[in-house]
């Protein structure tokens, strides 16, 4: 039998199993529910990487430098710090740990870093670090979905999910959300970077590290160009006779869903080939997956992604944090430094946000009585991120958090603030970004949420 006539069509269809599993196949009724669409006013940002510590980065050791810690080392925690806290794993019997590493000042401006992220401090002044976080859940699958999703239950968009409803896509090659894993999964899986109840279009897109970026991508070695073109071709032209015969404003979608995996058969490989990058950018990324998914990051942006997720595990140091946490910091601080370097060297950053954040912070005291081989628990309570492009103002340490880095205690970035501030960025209000949903005019920061104007350039 002719490939064209069996192998021909298992191809394609195969490349729609492929859509459907991606969420590539749903969509509005609109034959391109990617195309580029202008925000509520002009914004400073045109796209995102979003990097994902997943597990939870100690404050207290990386980000928000508490003297206090070394005072109360081995003691418990004073009976004012417990009212209104709820821990995960760990109970007020445990003892305050202090920090075994030094904070350094970096940059003109003198922001205070762990001595575990010189390469990040050498970008401080480009850098909007933010010591005042907090959120309302402390396990993980929920704190996932609070950064994420501004909700700390599945089913809801997230924030790269609504950036590509609201804007679209300038890449016509390749999906507007891609999302690039490393290590273990985050424990709310696919919910992370899915698209709740917007149009499935708008979930991430799973992409490799390594190797093609999508599995069963590429075309069968017997159908040449010019056949799969005319399976592509014939294939459209079945579903425009069904859209002529239904009225079905999804087959629009569908067809433009099969010609973006086409087009993604020949930009896909193309923007996983290193081979042209130079030397000394491929060196200041450094080895390693998560060092690699970073510049494939800049890549993706580069051709006009709008929304990257990167993860980097494992954070979630309940025990021995002080064996593992410089591990970590090796693995995380060269290419976060790079990326936001690289970015700016291309003319990028401007345009670009970079977004680093956690689920949560951790405790102040440990988990596990034993100091030498002692752990922290969960904290949402008051906990860390930096952002920087993209309109941010560079050089800013806002808000502060008390002596032992446990509550807020100034200028506190709740997740629907840290939510309506990305969106500022990219030109929209948060309050009228909406989707309706069950009757209701449904937005990402729920019925909360302020821009903190502070962070903004």
């Amino acid at each position: 039998m002719h490939p064209l006539d069996r192998r021909g069509f298992m191809s394609c269809a195969a490349l729609a199993t492929l859509l459907a599993r991606d969420g590539l196949l749903a969509a509005e009724d609109d034959t391109n529910p990617l195309k580029p669409k202008p925000p509520h006013f002009k914004g400073t940002a045109k796209s995102a990487i979003f990097i994902f510590a997943v597990g939870g980065t100690s404050q207290v050791d990386l980000f928000d430098p508490k003297p206090d810690l070394a005072k109360l080392h081995g003691k418990p925690i004073p009976e004012s710090f417990r009212a209104g806290v709820r821990l995960g794993q760990t109970t007020f019997a445990a003892p305050v740990m202090q920090s075994p590493y030094k904070f350094r000042k970096f940059g003109k401006c003198g922001m205070e870093l762990s001595e575990l992220l010189p390469e990040i401090g050498s970008c401080a002044d480009d850098i909007a670090l933010v010591r005042s976080m907090h959120h309302e859940a402390f396990d993980h699958a929920p704190g996932e979905l609070v950064i994420n999703t501004g909700k700390d239950q599945p089913g809801r968009p997230t924030l790269g999910s609504w950036l590509t409803y609201g804007l679209g896509s300038e890449c016509k090659d390749l999906p507007g959300y891609v999302v690039l894993l490393n290590g273990r999964a985050p424990k709310a899986r696919s919910y992370v970077w899915g698209n709740g109840f917007l149009p499935a279009t708008h979930q991430g897109v799973l992409f490799r590290g390594q190797g093609s970026p999508i599995l069963d991508l590429a075309t069968p070695k017997e159908i040449t160009p010019e056949m799969h073109r005319a399976q592509l071709d014939a294939i459209k032209k079945l579903n425009e006779l069904r859209k002529e015969e239904t009225a079905d404003p999804k087959l629009a979608a569908q067809i433009a869903a099969y010609e973006l995996a086409y087009r993604m058969q020949t930009a896909a490989p193309e923007l996983a080939d290193l081979s042209k990058e130079k030397k000394e950018t491929l060196a200041a990324y450094g080895d390693g997956g998560f060092a690699r998914s970073l510049l494939l990051a800049r890549r993706l942006v580069e051709r006009g992604v709008r929304f990257v997720t990167v993860t980097h595990p494992e954070w979630d140091h309940h025990d021995n944090i002080y064996r593992d946490l410089p591990r970590n910091c090796k693995e995380f601080d060269k290419p976060v430094a790079a990326l936001i370097r690289d970015l700016k060297a291309r003319g990028l950053l401007d345009s670009t946000l970079v977004v680093s954040a956690s689920e949560f912070g951790r405790t102040a005291i440990t988990q596990g009585k034993e100091m030498t081989s002692a752990g922290r628990d969960h904290h949402p309570h008051a906990f860390s991120g930096f952002l920087a492009g993209g309109g941010v103002k560079g050089g800013v340490t806002h808000g502060t958090t008390d002596e032992l880095g446990w509550k807020v205690a100034s200028d506190g970035v709740h997740v629907h603030d840290f939510h309506a501030t990305i969106l500022h960025l990219f030109g929209f209000d948060h309050k009228k970004l909406t989707f309706k949903h069950q009757g209701l005019d449904t937005r990402l920061t729920d019925v909360a949420g302020n821009v903190v104007k502070k962070l903004i350039a």
